[in-house]
């Protein structure tokens, strides 16, 4: 899960691998995730939301979220392939109202660049969400997802992830477009 190596007294980074994200990788994490958002969302949900933070703004609360987290269990993980960051994940304690504390996680973002997808990055990301919850002493994880995304459900899934029946809505804005989530969990202890 290190994603780093040395040569000599050079650190170099080793691709196809998972690691903590660094400081100076919160820029190229804010515009994976926009183009993750572009990607993803509706058309007016996608701009509404693009619109709504720029990129620098993003990239100031990627490096917050990495250098200084509100709580210790908060974590961001970077997917690295031969060109850099490839994707992210940021988890720690669930804050659902119906978590149990110290027992159940929260995988909040997960984003693999769509230029990088089908390429192994999600899985070994996913796993290394996974083993990292389990060494914070959590044993199940849940995640919030749109509805309409079958390949993120299917992906978790086929992971052994199931939905719990609990379902969400939200909106960048009381007037915006609403997107429909629901919750799957999976038992990690």
């Amino acid at each position: 899960m290190d994603g780093w190596g040395w040569l000599g007294r050079v650190a170099v980074v080793i691709a196809d691998s998972v690691r903590l994200a660094l400081p100076a990788e919160a820029e190229a994490i804010a515009a994976i995730q926009r183009r993750c958002w572009a990607q993803g969302l509706a058309p007016a949900t996608a701009a509404q939301a693009l619109a709504s933070v720029g990129v620098e703004e993003m990239a100031a609360s990627w490096e917050e979220a990495i250098t200084r987290p509100p709580l210790a269990q908060l974590r961001v993980l970077v997917a690295v392939g031969e060109d850099g960051v490839t994707g992210f994940a940021a988890l720690g304690p669930s804050d659902d109202p119906d978590a149990e504390p110290g027992e159940d996680a929260l995988v909040a973002e997960f984003c693999i660049d769509p230029e990088s997808q089908r390429m192994g990055h999600g899985s070994r990301l996913l796993n290394a969400t996974i083993d990292t919850l389990r060494a914070d002493g959590f044993s199940r994880a849940t995640w919030w997802v749109r509805s309409d995304d079958d390949t993120l459900r299917r992906f978790l899934t086929d992971a052994g992830w199931a939905a719990d029946g609990a379902h969400s809505e939200v909106a960048v804005d009381e007037a915006g477009p609403r997107v429909k989530l629901v919750r799957l969990h999976t038992g990690i202890g």
